[in-house]
Protein backbone atom coordinates (compact mmCIF):
# COMPACT_ATOMS: atom_id res chain seq x y z
CA UNK A 1 0.00 0.00 0.00
CA UNK A 2 1.63 3.23 -1.20
CA UNK A 3 1.26 6.65 1.12
CA UNK A 4 -1.10 7.93 -1.46
CA UNK A 5 -3.51 5.24 -0.92
CA UNK A 6 -3.63 6.48 3.34
CA UNK A 7 -5.10 10.22 2.22
CA UNK A 8 -7.91 8.13 -0.08
CA UNK A 9 -9.03 6.31 3.40
CA UNK A 10 -8.27 9.33 6.05
CA UNK A 11 -10.37 11.30 3.94
CA UNK A 12 -13.65 8.96 3.50
CA UNK A 13 -12.94 8.75 7.18
CA UNK A 14 -13.21 12.08 7.86
CA UNK A 15 -16.23 12.63 5.38
CA UNK A 16 -17.74 10.09 7.45
CA UNK A 17 -17.45 11.86 10.66
CA UNK A 18 -19.01 15.07 8.88
CA UNK A 19 -22.06 13.32 8.01
CA UNK A 20 -21.79 11.86 11.65
CA UNK A 21 -21.53 15.37 13.16
CA UNK A 22 -24.06 17.07 11.39
CA UNK A 23 -26.89 14.52 11.87
CA UNK A 24 -25.50 14.83 15.80
CA UNK A 25 -25.89 18.27 15.47
CA UNK A 26 -29.60 18.17 13.50
CA UNK A 27 -30.62 15.78 16.73
CA UNK A 28 -29.71 18.23 19.33
CA UNK A 29 -31.35 21.03 17.51
CA UNK A 30 -34.32 19.21 17.09
CA UNK A 31 -34.35 17.59 20.89
CA UNK A 32 -36.74 19.91 22.41
CA UNK A 33 -39.02 20.74 18.96
CA UNK A 34 -43.07 19.62 19.58
CA UNK A 35 -45.89 18.18 17.30
CA UNK A 36 -48.96 17.09 18.02
CA UNK A 37 -49.38 13.28 16.27
CA UNK A 38 -46.61 11.13 16.48
CA UNK A 39 -46.33 11.13 12.55
CA UNK A 40 -45.21 15.08 12.54
CA UNK A 41 -42.46 14.20 15.07
CA UNK A 42 -38.68 14.40 14.56
CA UNK A 43 -37.05 11.12 14.98
CA UNK A 44 -33.66 10.89 15.76
CA UNK A 45 -31.46 9.92 13.10
CA UNK A 46 -27.72 7.79 12.73
CA UNK A 47 -25.48 7.02 10.01
CA UNK A 48 -25.10 4.16 8.80
CA UNK A 49 -21.06 2.91 7.96
CA UNK A 50 -19.63 0.74 5.80
CA UNK A 51 -16.54 -0.78 4.07
CA UNK A 52 -16.16 0.91 0.73
CA UNK A 53 -15.11 -1.45 -2.06
CA UNK A 54 -11.60 -1.73 -3.48
CA UNK A 55 -11.23 -0.13 -6.91
CA UNK A 56 -11.39 -2.82 -9.73
CA UNK A 57 -7.60 -2.10 -10.32
CA UNK A 58 -6.62 -3.07 -6.99
CA UNK A 59 -8.80 -6.20 -7.39
CA UNK A 60 -6.51 -7.10 -10.22
CA UNK A 61 -3.26 -6.61 -8.89
CA UNK A 62 -4.03 -8.24 -5.12
CA UNK A 63 -5.67 -11.51 -3.82
CA UNK A 64 -9.36 -9.68 -2.90
CA UNK A 65 -9.71 -11.05 0.33
CA UNK A 66 -5.92 -9.19 1.46
CA UNK A 67 -6.40 -6.05 -0.78
CA UNK A 68 -5.58 -3.05 1.44
CA UNK A 69 -6.19 0.47 1.71
CA UNK A 70 -9.50 0.23 1.60
CA UNK A 71 -12.14 3.54 3.51
CA UNK A 72 -15.29 3.91 4.52
CA UNK A 73 -18.53 5.26 3.38
CA UNK A 74 -21.53 6.29 4.43
CA UNK A 75 -24.92 3.71 3.51
CA UNK A 76 -28.03 5.79 4.46
CA UNK A 77 -28.81 7.68 7.16
CA UNK A 78 -31.53 6.19 9.82
CA UNK A 79 -34.12 7.22 11.59
CA UNK A 80 -34.05 5.51 15.13
CA UNK A 81 -37.26 3.67 15.78
CA UNK A 82 -36.98 3.97 19.82
CA UNK A 83 -40.44 5.42 21.30
CA UNK A 84 -41.15 8.97 21.25
CA UNK A 85 -41.82 11.70 24.65
CA UNK A 86 -45.10 12.20 25.08
CA UNK A 87 -46.10 14.92 27.67
CA UNK A 88 -49.87 16.07 28.92
CA UNK A 89 -49.81 19.50 28.69
CA UNK A 90 -53.43 20.73 27.06
CA UNK A 91 -52.44 24.58 27.92
CA UNK A 92 -49.25 24.03 24.66
CA UNK A 93 -50.59 25.01 21.29
CA UNK A 94 -49.19 22.31 19.52
CA UNK A 95 -51.14 20.00 22.14
CA UNK A 96 -53.95 17.77 20.11
CA UNK A 97 -57.22 17.01 21.14
CA UNK A 98 -56.57 15.18 23.90
CA UNK A 99 -54.03 17.46 25.46
CA UNK A 100 -50.60 15.85 24.60
CA UNK A 101 -47.08 17.36 22.89
CA UNK A 102 -45.02 14.78 21.42
CA UNK A 103 -41.62 14.77 22.00
CA UNK A 104 -38.69 13.62 19.71
CA UNK A 105 -36.96 10.24 20.77
CA UNK A 106 -33.46 12.44 21.35
CA UNK A 107 -31.09 11.76 24.08
CA UNK A 108 -29.02 14.83 24.71
CA UNK A 109 -26.53 13.57 26.81
CA UNK A 110 -26.43 10.00 24.03
CA UNK A 111 -25.95 12.96 21.22
CA UNK A 112 -22.84 14.76 23.36
CA UNK A 113 -20.72 11.87 23.51
CA UNK A 114 -21.75 10.56 20.18
CA UNK A 115 -20.38 14.27 19.15
CA UNK A 116 -16.98 14.32 21.65
CA UNK A 117 -16.52 10.32 19.73
CA UNK A 118 -16.91 11.80 16.11
CA UNK A 119 -15.15 15.08 16.89
CA UNK A 120 -12.46 12.80 18.31
CA UNK A 121 -12.53 10.31 14.87
CA UNK A 122 -12.23 13.25 12.68
CA UNK A 123 -9.23 14.81 14.30
CA UNK A 124 -7.18 11.57 14.46
CA UNK A 125 -7.82 10.67 10.69
CA UNK A 126 -6.41 14.72 10.26
CA UNK A 127 -3.24 13.52 12.61
CA UNK A 128 -2.86 10.62 10.62
CA UNK A 129 -3.45 12.69 7.06
CA UNK A 130 -0.35 14.83 8.63
CA UNK A 131 1.86 11.76 9.34
CA UNK A 132 2.06 10.38 6.02
CA UNK A 133 2.65 14.12 4.59
CA UNK A 134 4.93 14.45 6.73
CA UNK A 135 6.71 11.20 5.80
CA UNK A 136 5.94 12.04 2.01
CA UNK A 137 8.25 15.15 2.50
CA UNK A 138 10.94 13.25 4.27
CA UNK A 139 11.76 10.85 1.53
CA UNK A 140 11.97 13.83 -1.29
CA UNK A 141 14.36 15.30 0.95
CA UNK A 142 16.51 12.25 0.85
CA UNK A 143 18.17 12.76 -2.21
CA UNK A 144 18.66 16.79 -1.61
CA UNK A 145 21.44 15.72 0.56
Amino acid sequence: MSLSNVFGIAGSAMTAQTIRLNTTASNMANAESVSSSEGETYRARRPVFALQAPEASQLLAQDAALVPGQGVKVLEIVESDAQLRMAYEPDHPAANEEGYVFYPNVNVMEEMADMISASRSFQINADVMNTAKQMLQRTLSLGQS
